[in-house]
């Protein structure tokens, strides 16, 4: 490492925002030249502050703050406005009154107030109880969870050379799937030459079809795809409520005895 010269060290000190002292530490014999120790001062590079975000990420953080503010209530003091436009605990419309007032008359009635529509002018609330809002709210949420039923795609697969039997079997398992309130799409795959004759298969769709035709309805008719053809098979609402009413009975039976 060389030496720096006076004209060179304070440009060097002037490009890097910091002072340059000699280090008076002891000499080593195979370095005859001082070392050179930095004093930095803070607001130099090294201390730089953090830059702010962008402009677009400021605005996105904004608006994903106010997406979760949106969805949140504002119960009793945590309604910063000096005015409301309050509905009772019976429904009645009372009108503009102050926050004050409000609180008031929802402590008369051992309720709460709670903002209903906070984009209003003023923004409306409404005396109720809250706890007992939130619970019902949440259990709706729940009934209608279980209310929604998932409907499976079940496929079974054949062969233009699928035996009578084999194929049976099959039908088989499409009924139960649909009689379950599932779909089934009943796919036959050519090889070879055999795409020379899909007559042959078409013909074991709409026979597939026609066996199970009481229990299902055809939702997409036969059509090809690359090397297969697929029908697919939606489930009759009144099988399977028949299904569901049989299975009832004797449970209720038993249920009496």
């Amino acid at each position: 490492m060389g030496s720096i010269n006076q004209p060179g060290k304070g440009l060097l000190q002037e490009q890097l925002g910091c002072k340059i002292t000699p280090d008076r530490g002891r000499r080593r014999s195979f370095d005859r030249l001082r070392s050179i120790s930095l004093t930095i001062h803070p607001g130099s590079w090294y201390y730089s502050p953090a830059k702010k975000p962008a402009l677009g990420w400021d605005l996105f953080f904004y608006s994903q703050e106010n997406l979760i503010s949106a969805n949140e209530f504002r119960v009793n003091e945590g309604i910063r406005v000096p005015e409301v436009r309050l509905i009772g605990p019976n429904g009645e419309n009372i009108g503009v009154v102050s926050m004050k007032q409000a609180l008031q008359i929802a402590r008369d009635a051992e309720m709460d107030v709670v903002e209903v529509s906070p984009n209003a002018a003023p923004p409306v609330c409404r005396v109720m109880d809250f706890g007992k809002f939130i619970y019902e709210r949440a259990k709706k949420e729940r009934e209608a969870k279980k209310a929604q039923t998932k409907i499976e795609v079940k496929e079974i697969r054949l062969r233009p050379k699928t035996n009578e039997a084999h194929r049976g079997f099959k039908v088989d398992d499409a009924r139960r799937w649909l009689l379950a309130g599932n779909k089934v799409r009943v796919t036959i795959k050519f090889r070879g030459r055999e795409m020379d004759y899909p007559e042959i298969a078409l013909e074991d769709l709409k026979e597939i079809a026609a066996a199970l035709a009481d229990v299902s309805t055809v939702e997409q008719s036969p059509q090809m795809e690359g090397r297969t053809m697929l029908v697919l098979l939606g489930p009759l609402k009144s099988a399977v409520k028949k299904k569901e009413k049989t299975e009832q009975a004797p449970a209720e039976k038993e249920a009496e005895a």
